[in-house]
């Protein structure tokens, strides 16, 4: 049996770009419903939620994959942003295949580990609330917490010491078991498609309309949260290793924007 049999990383994408050569990285176009075929998988095929893409971002490719892929681990990453297990000095000197985690290098972790994660990113001076109230609207998460308290109320207490929380997984990136897999789409989606129906996108920007993918980034450590409460997960089931971003990063853009959000609410418009 070959590492794509036993593992597929998805790299989502909505346009021509450069991919990992590893048989394990799924190359899938996302939101491709009606758009102009670029030369790779679309997201539009089977069971899916293509689209849905504007509002959902890549989590149309982690829903395809989901419900259409059959391999035991399964991996979503973005066209410029992988896991890696190399320094960050040494990914900006050498060529995508050289840097990004080898299929055979995840399923040997999976061996010991239940999720590979991207290290936790640290805010600092923000909550995973107020980050996403500076930069989108608040009253998404709050939707959402109402939502999670009629519908799963045992995920309150980790909710909310998230959304205090200074620091989480983010970017919706992960490569896991497909059992939990199967446990945390089956709710993420279900609470996002309940969230959908009550958050009016007509007027937002393309850009504010993506709520659902940066709520996801959240609710992923809540689902984790409680999973690690109640043991179903253990700490010593994770693996963090580095990520690293293959385009270039205006970093000056990037504070100055955070910043303008935090102290003038001022709404991100782009990504940097």
């Amino acid at each position: 049996m070959s590492v794509s049999d036993k593992l597929q990383i998805i790299v989502a994408c909505h346009k021509e770009c450069d991919h990992p050569s590893d048989p394990a990285y799924l190359p899938l176009h996302v939101g491709c419903e009606g758009k102009p075929d670029i030369g790779m998988k679309g997201d539009n095929t089977g069971e899916n939620i293509s689209l849905k893409n504007p509002v959902f971002c890549e989590l149309t490719g982690l829903y395809w994959a989901w419900k259409n892929l059959t391999c035991d681990n399964i991996g979503l990453v973005h066209y410029r942003r992988y896991l890696t297990i190399m320094p960050n000095s040494f990914c900006k000197n050498h060529s995508l295949d050289e840097c990004v985690l080898s299929g055979r290098r995840a399923l040997n972790i999976l061996k010991e580990k239940k999720i590979i994660l991207p290290k936790r990113r640290e805010y600092y001076i923000e909550n995973l609330y107020s980050h996403y109230a500076h930069t989108f609207d608040g009253k998404h998460l709050r939707i959402t917490r109402k939502i999670i308290a009629s519908f799963y109320p045992d995920y309150i207490e980790s909710f909310d010491i998230i959304m205090n929380s200074t620091s989480g997984y983010m970017f919706n990136m992960f490569v896991m078991r497909r059992e939990l897999l199967d446990d945390y789409c089956s709710w993420l989606f279900d609470i996002l498609f309940k969230l959908e129906k009550k958050i009016n996108v007509s007027g937002l920007s393309d850009f504010q309309k993506r709520y659902a993918g940066r709520v996801a980034e959240r609710l992923f450590n809540v689902w984790l949260l409680y999973n690690i409460r109640n043991i179903n997960i253990k700490e010593k089931d994770l693996f963090e290793i580095p990520w690293f971003y293959t385009g270039k990063v205006n970093k000056i853009k990037k504070i100055t924007s955070f910043l303008g959000a935090k102290f003038f609410n001022k709404k991100y418009e782009e990504s940097f």
